[in-house]
C-alpha cells in the first residue's frame, strides 16, 4: 500500500529547527566510519544493485539506448562474475536494478523492452515529469505530464516540485499542488516528488518540504533531479531521514527515500546505505523504500566487486 497523505498540518513545519553543526557532525561520523570489507562489502554492493533507478536523461536519448538501459537493468552485473561471487541470474534470485527511469516520450519503449523479459521481471518504469528538471511549466501542462506518462505504462512517477513555493513559504500552495499531481497518478502509479534540496536554501527548508511532500501523499522523497548545482549529500539525506522517520512515527506510515544526483562510486552507495540503515533501519533497506538514481554507479561496482574476486 501507497503513503495515502495527510490533511494538511502546518504545526509540523511551523516550529522547525534544524541543528546544523549536529548534522554536519553526523554526516562527518558516517562518512569516516569503519569502511566494509571483503564479503560483507561485496554483500553490500549486491544490494545497492538491486536499488538503483538505472537513468537515462539525455537530450539525445534514442529508442536503442534506452532498449540498452533495460538490458542492463535487467542483467546488471556479468554472469562470470556473479557466478563467482555465488550467485546466478533466477527467478529465485532476481539480481536486477529496482527500475530505469527516462523521460516520459521514451516509456513506451522502456515498457515493451522490459515486457520481453517475462512476467517474472519486476523491474519498474519510472518517469520524470511536471517540467522536469525545472518544474515551471504551467500547472496543468504538469499534471498532464504525469497522466499521460501513466498511460503510456510507467508504474513511477518523478514529479519535481516547484521550488519558488518552498522559498517563499507557501506550504499550503505546494501541500494543493502535490495533493494534485498524486491524485493524477492514480492507483497504478507511486510518485517520488524530487525537491531539488541544493536549491531550497537550507537544511530547514528541506525538512519543511520532505514533511509537506509526504503529508501530500508521496511513496517517496528524492533529493535532486541531478541537474543542480548541488545534488545529493549526506547532510541533505539525514535530514530527509529524520523526516521520514518522524513521519512514520506519527502515521505508521513507510515514506521511501532517493538520493539522487552525483553518487557515481561504490563508496558513495554505501554511505547512502549504512546512512539509511542507521537512521531509519534495515526494514528500509529494501527497492520499495530505498532507491538510488544513478546512470555511471552501476559501472564502479563492477569493477569493485572485480576487484574483490580477484584478490
Amino acid at each position: 500500500m501507497g503513503n495515502p497523505g495527510l490533511p494538511l498540518d502546518l504545526s509540523c513545519v511551523n516550529n522547525v529547527h534544524i541543528n546544523l553543526s549536529a548534522i554536519q557532525s553526523k554526516a562527518a561520523d558516517l562518512q569516516n566510519s569503519r569502511p566494509l570489507k571483503d564479503e560483507h562489502r561485496a554483500a553490500w554492493l549486491l544490494k545497492a544493485v538491486t536499488c538503483i533507478d538505472l537513468t537515462t536523461l539525455s537530450g539525445d536519448d534514442t529508442a536503442s539506448n534506452v532498449s540498452r538501459l533495460c538490458l542492463t537493468a535487467f542483467r546488471p552485473l556479468p554472469e562470470t562474475l556473479l557466478n563467482t561471487l555465488g550467485f546466478e541470474y533466477s527467478e529465485k534470485c532476481p539480481i536486477h536494478t529496482a527500475a530505469v527511469c527516462v523521460y516520459p516520450a521514451k516509456v513506451p519503449c522502456a515498457v515493451n523492452t522490459i515486457r520481453k523479459f517475462g512476467k517474472s521481471c519486476n523491474i519498474k518504469v519510472a518517469s520524470v515529469a511536471t517540467g522536469f528538471p525545472s518544474g515551471q511549466m504551467a500547472f496543468h501542462t504538469r499534471l498532464e505530464e504525469i497522466k499521460d506518462a501513466v498511460k503510456m505504462g510507467a508504474t513511477e512517477i518523478d514529479i519535481v516540485i516547484d521550488r519558488s513555493l518552498v522559498l517563499t513559504g507557501q506550504w499550503e500552495a505546494l501541500y494543493c499542488e502535490l495533493k494534485e499531481m498524486k491524485s493524477a497518478c492514480g492507483s497504478k502509479a507511486h510518485m517520488k516528488s524530487i525537491l531539488a534540496t541544493g536549491e531550497l536554501d537550507n537544511l530547514t527548508n528541506v525538512y519543511k518540504a520532505s514533511m509537506i511532500a509526504m503529508m501530500a501523499g508521496s511513496d517517496f522523497i528524492k533529493t535532486s533531479t541531478g541537474k543542480e548545482a548541488l545534488n545529493a549529500t549526506i547532510p541533505f539525506g539525514i535530514v530527509m531521514c529524520r523526516a521520514i522517520k518522524d513521519y512514520h512515527m506519527r502515521t505508521g506510515h513507510k515514506v521511501g527515500l532517493k538520493p539522487a544526483g552525483g553518487i557515481k562510486t561504490s563508496k558513495d552507495a554505501l554511505a547512502w546505505l549504512v546512512m539509511v540503515k542507521e537512521i531509519l533501519g534495515d526494514s528500509w533497506l529494501t527497492p520499495e523504500l530505498f532507491r538510488i538514481g544513478a546512470s555511471g554507479l552501476l559501472t564502479d561496482i563492477e569493477q569493485d566487486l572485480q576487484q574483490y574476486v580477484m584478490a
